[in-house]
């Protein structure tokens, strides 16, 4: 591992290494909890256009959704804090601007990663070994559509891809087929947003077996990878506090949404708590602001 950024936030230290791997440690020895400054990570949307149509996508997004206006946002990038990650969704990666927006981010120190759909990895691996050579990316995250070895050998390719599959949507097959490849996998909560609901409603028998066959088998499998990682609405969906101890969880466990992290819709021009919540507010130009706004609200509720 080579460390490739440091910053302090609030009472703590943050590395990051260019494995993706992330350490926060305390500033003073005897406290007992992280308390940032600002954000350490924005989930981000740049665009709505996509012409994979993935029946359970979450975003609702299509052939003629818009792009967000990324030169004239009124996010002022200048904002972003040196080391931060900001995760983009590539889509269909027809953006136009996507290459100027990551220059800048780059300009900025900002870590950038990019989560884009198997086809569109494929169709577009030329652009995306430009964005890796020129260190415009650092994470490339994939979300699976069917398993190859032509696919396996792609996402070997880059060091930091990570694939991304649903909980109930990737079959008990397809998790065999990716096992013992030295391959990191991200497990996504099913999202009932979007197409994510009819998707759900019309397949709820399929669904809810590899729910349950992923549950049952998820600690079988751990060792069959390189990493398994999760988001916040897997770890509740597959109940994954369940096979730590209490020393591993901590150790492990990088917080709730809105605690470190907050996501950013530049097409509507909003932010929230998180991609799946119904509670959104008008961007505004500082991301200090927007952060600080979440955990104000966050605050709020835990009071009531």
């Amino acid at each position: 591992m080579n460390k490739i950024g440091s910053y302090i936030n609030g009472n703590y230290r943050v590395d990051i290494y260019d494995d993706g791997t992330k350490v926060r440690e305390t500033l003073r020895e005897d406290a007992t909890r992280f308390i940032p400054q600002f954000a350490e990570n924005c989930d981000v949307k740049i665009t709505d256009k996509c012409d994979g149509g993935c029946p359970m996508c979450y975003e609702g997004c299509t052939v003629n959704g818009k792009h967000a206006d990324l030169r004239n946002t009124i996010l002022c990038l200048e904002s972003l804090h040196p080391y931060t990650e900001m995760a983009l969704n590539g889509n269909d990666l027809s953006h136009p601007d996507l290459v100027w927006f990551l220059r800048e981010l780059k300009r900025l120190k900002v870590i950038a990663n990019i989560t884009v759909n198997q086809i569109h990895l494929e169709r577009n691996e030329e652009l995306i070994d430009y964005l890796v050579s020129e260190g415009l990316i650092h994470g490339l995250g994939i979300s699976l559509r069917k398993v190859t070895p032509e696919f396996i050998r792609l996402v070997k390719k880059y060091d930091n891809a990570v694939i991304h599959v649903i909980n109930g949507v990737v079959t008990e097959e397809q998790m065999m087929a990716l096992a013992d490849n030295g391959l990191k996998v991200l497990i996504l909560g099913y999202k009932m947003r979007g197409r994510g609901g009819d998707y759900f409603d019309d397949n709820i028998y399929d669904i809810s077996e590899n729910m349950k066959w992923l549950k049952t088998n998820l600690k079988k499998l751990i060792p069959h990878f390189k990493v398994i990682s999760f988001d916040n609405l897997a770890i509740a969906q597959l109940r994954v506090r369940d096979l730590l101890p209490d020393e591993k969880w901590n150790e492990f466990y990088m917080g709730d949404d809105g605690d470190y992290t907050f996501y950013m819709d530049l097409v509507k021009g909003e932010f929230a708590q998180n991609s799946i919540t119904d509670e959104r507010h008008p961007l505004m130009r500082n991301i200090d602001d927007m952060f600080n706004r979440i955990r104000d609200e966050k605050s709020r509720m835990k009071s009531e």
